[in-house]
C-alpha cells in the first residue's frame, strides 16, 4: 500500500497515480487529502473509478499535518490486512520506480524499514537550491548526531515499512505533526530494535505544483530532537517479538 498525502496536487496526482499503477508490481494507493481547494479529491475520485479495486481516498476537513496523514494512512492500511505500507510524496520528486527497490529491501533483504535515502551514496538531489540541499544534509548530520541514529538522511519521507513495525511502534504516543514526524517514527524503530536499511535514491525538486518546505520545517525539526532525545531517556520502547 502507497500512501500518497496531498494538499493542492492536482498538476501531478493523475499522473502520480498512473505511474505507480503502471509499475510491474500491484501497488495499491491511498490518497490522504487534507481538503485541497484545487480539486485533487476530485481527480483521485476519477483515478477510483479507473482503478476500482486498487486506488483509494480518504477526505480530511484540513490541513491537519504530514505527521497525522500518514498516521491516518497507516491505520486505514493496517486495517485492510497490507503487509508493506509505503510513504510517498505526490509530486515525483520520489521516482516511482524506486517502490521496486525499497520493496526488495523489506521483501527479500531482510529490512524492517527501507528507507529512500538522498545522502547515503553522497548527496543525490537535483535542481534544489544549493542552500536547500546544504540545510538538509547538514540537519540530518546534526540529527545523526543527537540522536545517535545510524541513518544518513533522517527527514526522508520515502519509506517502506513493513506491517510488524507500525504494528509494534505505539503510533498514539508518536508526536510530531510535521517534518519531525519522520524522524521520530525513525527513531522509534529503531529504538524499538527494527533493522533500518537505506537504499539510494536520486530525489528531483518537484516541477508542477508548489513546494510545501519551509525554513521553518527545518527549524521544528533541529529543535523536535533534542525534546525527543530527552523524553527517550524516559520512556520504555516496545520489542518486537518474532513468535515463527
Amino acid at each position: 500500500m502507497v500512501i500518497i498525502p496531498t494538499y493542492n496536487e492536482k498538476e501531478n496526482i493523475e499522473d502520480i497515480i498512473t505511474a505507480v499503477r503502471n509499475l510491474p508490481m500491484d501497488f495499491h494507493i491511498l490518497v490522504i487529502d487534507d481538503g485541497s481547494p484545487d480539486g485533487t479529491a476530485d481527480l483521485v475520485r476519477g483515478m477510483m473509478h479507473t482503478y476500482p479495486d486498487s486506488v483509494f481516498l480518504v477526505e480530511r476537513s484540513g490541513k491537519l499535518g504530514l505527521g497525522t496523514a500518514y498516521l491516518c494512512g497507516f491505520a486505514w492500511a493496517i486495517e485492510h490486512g497490507y503487509d508493506y505500507i509505503f510513504e510517498m510524496d505526490a509530486d515525483f520528486s520520489h521516482n516511482p520506480q524506486d517502490l521496486l527497490k525499497l520493496y526488495d529491501a523489506c521483501a527479500n533483504s531482510g529490512a524492517d524499514v527501507a528507507i529512500g535515502s538522498r545522502y547515503v551514496s553522497g548527496v543525490n538531489v537535483v535542481n534544489w537550491p544549493i542552500g536547500r540541499v546544504l540545510m538538509s544534509y547538514f540537519a540530518s548530520k546534526y540529527v545523526r548526531m543527537v540522536l545517535g541514529l545510524p541513518v544518513c538522511d533522517t527527514t526522508a519521507g520515502f519509506v517502506c515499512y513493513r506491517r510488524r513495525v507500525l504494528e509494534t511502534l505505539e503510533l498514539d504516543k508518536i508526536r510530531f505533526k510535521g517534518y519531525s514526524f519522520q524522524i521520530e517514527m525513525k527513531f522509534t524503530a529503531y529504538k524499538c530494535g527494527f533493522r533500518l536499511t537505506e537504499v539510494p535514491i536520486i530525489f528531483v525538486n518537484r516541477a508542477l505544483g508548489t513546494s510545501k518546505m519551509s525554513g521553518g520545517i527545518f527549524s521544528e525539526a533541529l529543535w523536535g530532537v533534542v525534546r525527543l532525545k530527552i523524553s527517550s531517556w524516559f520512556r520504555k520502547y516496545p520489542k518486537y517479538i518474532d513468535n515463527q
